[in-house]
């Protein structure tokens, strides 16, 4: 049984022109890449092309990519990137059914009606946000990535980032006030 190997390795195969080895990238994280783009596109063909757009401009970039750098956090920027450019206003809500029902278990039809409403309450609160409001949101609330990180995926400041989420948090936390 082969040892898997790590982002690094694979990257550095890659730029020698070893297809196999970004294939592994590509299947690696691909899933991560599809769930950004969704959550911030909010429709299912414009994310899988937005996705398909980040895996192109990383194989026609990998040289970009510092040692140090991780290759996951660069994937996401440019996921990110692409993602946002294909967000439109009107329809920019966030897919997180998966996580809210995940964060109800429970069988009782009532709590599923109530987690129903309140997720269609969220989608709505969503909507409201900006794209990168919702972008910065959706990468720390969902994807569990530090203030560092979304700086680094937007192209911004920590400190924007810090702005950008309490905006969005204040702004859901206004919407959603009926359900606390």
């Amino acid at each position: 049984m082969t040892e898997p190997v790590d982002d690094p390795a694979l990257v550095l195969r890659a730029r020698a022109g070893d297809t196999t080895a970004f294939e592994q990238l590509v299947r690696r994280h691909s899933g991560p890449v599809y769930r950004i783009a969704l959550r911030i596109t909010a429709e299912p063909e414009a994310a899988r092309d937005a996705a398909q757009e980040a895996f192109i401009i990383a194989w026609r970039r990998l040289r970009e990519i510092r040692a140090e750098q991780a290759f996951a956090v660069w994937l996401s920027r440019v996921a990110t990137t692409c993602a946002l450019r294909a967000a439109r206003p009107q329809s920019s809500w966030v897919d997180i059914e998966t996580s809210l029902a995940a964060a109800s278990p429970t069988g009782d039809p009532q709590q599923q009606l109530l987690a129903a409403d309140l997720l269609a309450a969220l989608k709505r609160a969503l909507k409201r946000l900006t794209p990168q409001q919702r972008a910065c949101w959706v990468l720390r609330e969902l994807e569990g990535l530090s203030y560092d990180q979304i700086a680094e995926v937007i192209g911004s400041k920590p400190a924007a980032v810090r702005g950008r989420i309490h905006r969005a948090r204040t702004r859901l936390a206004k919407e959603l006030r009926p359900w606390r």
